[in-house]
This record gives C-alpha cells, structure tokens and sequence, in this order.
C-alpha cells in the first residue's frame, strides 16, 4: 500500500468508520480514538491495496479494536470491583497498611507492560488457564508463560511486605 493509497483510503473513510464505531459505543471521543488505531494498525500491516476488499478489512479491524477496548474496560472494571471489599474488625492501622499495599499493588500493575498485565489478570482476575490465555491472544503458551514470570518478577520485587 503506497502513501497516496492510504491517504485516499483514509479520506474517504475515516468518518463512515468513525461513525460505524460511534454508533456501537455512543461515545465520539472513543470513535476518534479507535478510527485513529484502526488506521494506524492498517498502515502498520502494510496489506496489498485492493480497494473493496481493504475497506471490508477496515470495517473488521474497528469491530475488533471495538471489542477489545470493550473486553480491557470490563476486566478492569471487574478488577476494580474485586478490590473493593469491606475490612471488619482491623485496627485503623492495619487499614492504613492494607490502603498502602493496595496502592502499591495499584502502581505496580499499571508499571507492568501491557503485554505482561493482560496475561497477569487473566490469569489472576479472570481464572484462566495458561492454555485458555494463549488461546484468546493467539501466542504460545511458552510466551504467556514468560510474561507471566515477568510480571511476577516485577510485583515481587517492588512490592515488598514487612
């Protein structure tokens, strides 16, 4: 794909796959933002140039980024809701540490890289095996089980329990 295709390419339909997004989402901000990845992933791929069949790609690569913007939302949002139980019968002290560990948690796991933090709360959060993992994110069990050890390299050694 030559620079003057994608340019004509994204001219003529950036807006009908902004729209297409908008309408699933109902969110303008979020269209933007994934039209904008979605023509970035297709430049990145670099696929032969065939017009019908490279808009039908586009169509199908927003729908996908869609979905996975909207299945990182709901894990996060289930590992948000996994936090937030209540503490009975600790000390405001033991509060305070636990608030303190968990902020820590918190920092830690944004550090992760995405790679690693994806793999880390599925498996975590989500209860899947290394085997389901792979299979979702389309990688080898060797890669999930590396970046699983990554990721608990990296919580381990920075957060450290008295």
């Amino acid at each position: 794909m030559t620079r003057q295709d994608f340019k004509k390419l994204f001219d003529q339909h950036f807006d009908a796959i902004r729209n297409y997004i908008y309408y699933r989402s109902g969110d303008a901000d979020l269209a933007t933002d994934l039209a904008q990845e979605v023509f970035m992933h297709l430049w990145e791929k670099q696929p032969d140039y065939h017009p019908k069949a490279t808009v039908g790609l586009l169509y199908k690569m927003a729908s996908d980024e869609f979905i996975s913007h909207y299945r990182r939302q709901k894990l996060e949002l289930n590992y948000k809701s996994a936090l937030s139980f209540k503490l009975q019968d600790v000390s405001p002290e033991e509060e305070l540490e636990y608030k303190e560990l968990q902020q820590k948690y918190e920092k830690v796991l944004a550090g992760l890289s995405e790679k690693q933090r994806v793999v880390f709360l599925m498996s975590r959060m989500d209860g899947l095996k290394y085997h389901e993992i792979a299979e979702r994110l389309r990688i080898s069990v060797k890669a999930v089980e590396k970046r699983m050890k990554y990721a608990l390299d990296d919580l381990k050694s920075k957060i450290k329990v008295k």
